[in-house]
């Protein structure tokens, strides 16, 4: 009987495992995962879980029962400390050896941490990640208080808009010329700086993080250019990096992550990956994707393939992210965009659409579903309307994709 290992309980290793066995996959299934709770959404952890619109049992992917009524050996808790890619077996703790027939690595990610010479150690130095990270930064979200964002991205900004949403005086610190300078345009940093200034937010462009200072705890920070704040807490938000240390005890190929085929297999025989940690080919080069989206439909495909489908993933991008009463979506990947034009739309909705030449490639749409719907249909499609159509406001949107 086939023994299918996946290490790694969140949305991809759920997702993976519930594949196989509604494929009809009859083998052994093992899931680990270190946290002691079932695997779980993460996107609502900084917004409804923290702002306690939602309660534990509502973050489950599945029921705990899902996984014991579909002979699904689920470990919590369970660390695996190595893996032997040669005797096909991977170590938990100090002390159990488990063998695979198939290993699937589903590690996800973890938050880039600020170093303990310039106060990243403090208490009350937060990051969000995970479910115990939101728990421990839950009692520092009182109304009044004071904290730092780091980081302009969207985890920082996300987080901005809960805290200001609570009450709390916020101050974000960007160290690059704009916020979302990495990911979005110049157009959607600008929306989202004054959605943000609006609510009282402070942001600081072209400023970084000195150091963080205080005596055990978190009393205040020294920024860049030498102004001090005076601050209750600090949420860092600076981006994520791939784990793959378990990939690399296994002697896989790393490229910006655990590199696969378009099948999700890795370099070494019987070991697959897909999620946040995984690279693979895309348009001729590699992309890794933090999504949920990709990390189920990722998860799936390898699913398949295990049981022999020989399916390639074809990726098609889309991401959002929700930040007061706006939901950013967003369709495509707006890497090497030359122009961006805007679509305005009712009520304050707007989308941003991004052309490389006269190809669209992505759009951002805020508050206007049907323009990000459209726009990801087009993209799927190879369809490239004219700026000029697109931003016109009697242009019939749905007929774009009939023509």
């Amino acid at each position: 009987m086939t023994h299918v290992v996946v290490i790694g309980a969140g949305q991809a290793g759920s997702s993976l495992v519930a594949k196989l066995r509604n494929s009809g996959f009859d083998g052994q299934i093992t899931l680990m995962g270190e946290e002691a709770v079932p695997p779980y959404q993460r996107p609502p952890l900084s917004k409804k879980y923290l702002l306690g619109d939602m309660e534990l049992e509502r973050l489950y992917l599945r029921p705990e029962s899902f996984y014991s009524e579909n002979n699904i050996d689920l470990r919590l808790g369970a660390r695996v400390t190595a893996v032997d890619a040669g005797a096909k077996t991977i170590s938990i703790g100090e002390e159990e050896t488990l063998a695979y027939d198939e290993l699937v690595l589903t590690t996800g990610s973890s938050p880039r941490r600020l170093p303990a010479a310039i106060g990243g150690t403090l208490e009350g130095v937060h990051v969000v990640r995970d479910l115990k990270d939101v728990d421990a930064m839950a009692p520092d979200c009182v109304e009044g208080r004071r904290v730092l964002i780091v980081g302009g991205g969207y985890i920082g900004l996300e987080a901005a808009a809960v805290a200001a949403s609570r009450g709390l005086d916020v101050t974000v610190v960007e160290m690059a010329d704009r916020i979302l300078q990495r990911v979005a345009s110049p157009q959607t940093s600008d929306f989202f700086r004054d959605l943000h200034e609006a609510h009282g937010v402070k942001i600081l462009e072209g400023v970084g993080l000195k150091e963080i200072t205080g005596e055990g705890r978190v009393s205040g920070a020294t920024l860049s250019d030498d102004t001090k704040l005076d601050l209750d807490f600090v949420i860092v938000g600076v981006g994520i990096m791939p784990a793959t240390e378990l990939a690399e005890m296994a002697g896989v190929t790393l490229d910006n992550g655990i590199s696969t085929d378009a099948q999700g297999r890795t370099s070494v025989d019987h070991i697959w990956a897909a999620g946040d940690c995984a690279s693979f080919p895309y348009q001729g080069g590699r992309i890794r994707l933090e999504s949920v989206p990709n990390a189920i439909d990722q998860a799936e495909i390898v699913a398949q393939n295990i049981m022999g489908a020989e399916k390639e993933y074809l990726a098609t991008p889309w991401f959002w992210s929700d930040q007061y009463d706006t939901k950013l979506q967003i369709a495509g990947l707006n890497t090497g965009y030359d122009n961006v034009v805007t679509r305005a739309g009712d009520e304050g909705s707007v989308s941003f659409w991004y052309y490389k030449g006269d190809t669209l490639v992505a759009v951002d749409a805020m508050n206007a579903p049907r323009d990000y719907m459209i726009a990801k249909r087009l993209i799927e499609a190879g369809k490239s309307p004219s700026p000029e159509v697109v931003v016109a406001p009697e242009t019939n949107m749905k007929a774009l994709l009939k023509a």
